[in-house]
């Protein structure tokens, strides 16, 4: 699994998981437990990720969600990690 992005934004990685799954993509959220554990100073946030094969279509689909949503740069999207 390869890491799409980190966010602390409940609702953008909630959305993002629908859309991923509508469009035949697997994701799991790490650091969900950690997260909540740290309390409401969001230092850890969630990452997500996703299959090997699904990093390149996936990027790209969260990409133009976020032109789509008028949210370029919300996320941290990971670009060299991989």
């Amino acid at each position: 699994m390869q890491e799409l992005l980190r966010t602390n934004d409940l609702v953008w990685l909630s959305w993002l998981q629908a859309l991923l799954t509508d469009s035949g993509m697997a994701s799991q959220v790490l650091d969900g437990h950690a997260s909540v554990l740290e309390g409401s100073a969001q230092a850890i946030p969630r990452r997500l990720m996703v299959a090997d094969e699904d990093l390149v279509p996936a990027r790209a689909l969260v990409r133009e969600a976020e032109r789509a949503a008028g949210l370029v740069g919300s996320a941290d999207i990971g670009g060299d990690n991989g």
